[in-house]
C-alpha cells in the first residue's frame, strides 16, 4: 500500500540553507510582498526554526508531458546531445525539501527532485506532438543536499494554449532501486512578473498568452490552491531567481 502523500507549506519563515520562504501566503494575516518589491538578498547560514504550524496543500496533476529521463543534471537548458542551449530570460530555481513529523520540519537529504516544463515557445522535449522525441531539453533531477536543497539552472518557462505558465516538479525518495515515496505537483509564476519576461525576445514573438493564473484549470483546482504554489521570485542581473519550498509528510 503505498504512503499517503501530503504536501505542507509553513505559516511561518521557514529557513533552510540560504532560503527564506513564507508560506503563509495562504492566510490573509501573512502575504508574499508584491514582486516589483523583490530585490536580490545576500546569503544568510542555515538557522535552527521553531517547530511551524503547517497547513496541507494537494497535490497537482503530473500533466501528459513526464518522461523519466534520469537525467542527473543541474543545468537542463540544453539538449545532452548537441548541446544547445534553449533561448530564453535566463531562470536559477531552487527546491528546499523538508520532513515535516511532530517535533518540526528538518531537512530531508538524498531526496529525488525531478522537474520539466516547455521551452519560451511552448514546446516539452521528448514529446512527439512537438516534434521534439529523442531530444531532452528542460528536463533533469537533482538529488537534495544536507539542507535539503536542489538547485537547477534553466530559462523561465514559456506558455501553450491553456495554461498559465507554470513547471513541473516530481520529489521521490528510494531504498535501493525500489520508491519509498512520491510526490507530484507544479509551480506558477506572478503573473505581473511573466508579463514584462514575456515583452523580450523569444518570448514576444508568440503573441498574448490566452490564459492567466486566474484561468488556469490546474491553478484554480481545489479552491484557488495554486496560490499555496507561488514560487518565489527575485530579479538577478541575468534574470531571475526562483525558490520553493515543500514540506512532506513521509508517515
Amino acid at each position: 500500500m503505498k504512503p499517503v502523500l501530503e504536501l505542507v507549506m509553513s505559516r511561518r519563515r521557514l529557513m533552510l540553507g540560504t532560503l527564506t520562504v513564507v508560506a503563509g501566503a495562504v492566510v490573509a494575516a501573512c502575504t508574499r510582498p508584491s514582486q516589483s518589491s523583490l530585490s536580490p538578498s545576500p546569503s544568510v547560514p542555515a538557522t535552527a526554526v521553531a517547530t511551524p504550524a503547517c497547513v496541507v496543500t494537494p497535490t497537482k496533476t503530473e500533466g501528459p508531458y513526464f518522461v523519466d529521463e534520469r537525467l542527473n543534471r543541474s543545468d537542463i537548458t540544453s539538449n545532452p546531445t548537441d548541446g544547445v542551449a534553449r533561448p530564453g530570460v535566463p531562470l536559477a530555481l531552487t527546491f528546499t525539501v523538508a520532513r515535516v513529523g511532530s517535533g518540526g520540519c528538518t531537512a530531508l537529504s538524498g531526496a529525488q527532485v525531478d522537474v520539466w516544463h516547455c521551452d519560451a515557445g511552448g514546446d516539452y522535449s521528448d514529446v512527439a506532438a512537438n516534434n521534439s522525441a529523442g531530444k531532452k531539453f528542460l528536463r533533469g533531477y537533482q538529488m537534495t543536499d544536507s539542507s535539503g536543497a536542489a538547485k537547477f539552472t534553466t530559462i523561465y518557462p514559456g506558455w501553450y494554449q491553456g495554461r498559465a505558465v507554470h513547471v513541473h516538479f516530481k520529489i521521490r525518495t528510494f531504498s535501493g532501486s525500489s520508491k519509498t515515496f512520491e510526490f507530484t505537483s507544479q509551480i506558477f509564476f506572478d503573473d505581473t512578473v511573466t508579463d514584462a519576461v514575456f515583452k523580450v525576445a523569444p518570448y514576444s514573438a508568440r503573441g498574448t498568452r490566452d490564459t492567466r493564473n486566474q484561468n488556469d484549470m490546474v491553478y484554480t483546482s481545489n479552491n484557488n490552491s495554486g496560490a499555496m504554489l507561488l514560487a518565489a521570485l527575485t530579479p538577478t542581473s541575468a534574470g531571475y531567481a526562483a525558490s520553493f519550498a515543500v514540506g512532506l509528510n513521509l508517515n
